[in-house]
């Protein structure tokens, strides 16, 4: 089972930690430096597999469809679980509830078998999440511009407990324990 003190010790940190010093030195990230840090795009990406923002995602039929073997009549609702799809080992492999940030090296297609539909922390098509580039490069910015001065570690009195309150969050944060380097 995924626990985040794995995550935090790994040495995924340190790796990422030279891609962002490479890239933006000491010096505030651009635009075009948050672009390229290979390995924190594969976290993030990892993180949002596993505790994506939204955990359903919920749908209106119009007109009545032929869905595989299903007949869904017009003006039904649907909900659908990312967080169940995000955690199907059939996708993801046996290891589904391990933080793998290289399931993503080779990119999302490559990670989730050309199957586009089987990744998307941020919903999917033309109402995908208007926020998701903004969300995602201020995670980005953050973590560069902590990985510039500090190396973090779970506090001690962390409790892992995600919890869903409209977004998928932690119930009372993270601790964490920043030390300088």
């Amino acid at each position: 089972m995924f626990t985040l003190s794995d995550f935090l010790e790994s040495e995924w940190q340190e790796n990422d930690r030279k891609e962002v010093v490479a890239f933006c030195g000491l010096e505030k990230p651009t635009s075009d430096a948050i672009a390229r840090p290979r390995t924190m795009n594969m976290i993030l990406n990892e993180c949002m597999r596993l505790y994506p923002p939204a955990i359903t995602v919920t749908r209106k039929v119009k007109r009545e469809v032929r869905l595989g073997s299903m007949t869904l009549p017009a003006n039904m609702t649907i909900f659908m679980s990312i967080l169940a799809l995000h955690h199907d080992p059939r996708i993801w492999g046996e290891d589904v509830h391990v933080f793998k940030q290289e399931r993503f090296a080779e990119g999302v297609a490559k990670a989730t078998n050309n199957n586009a539909a089987a990744f998307f922390p941020f919903g999917l098509g033309p109402r995908t999440c208007v926020g998701q580039n903004f969300t995602t490069n201020k995670a980005k910015i953050a973590l560069s511009m902590i990985f510039q001065r500090y190396k973090f570690t779970l506090s001690p009195n962390y409790v892992h407990y995600p919890s869903d309150i409209f977004l998928l969050t932690p119930k009372d944060g993270v601790k964490v324990v920043l030390e300088f380097i």
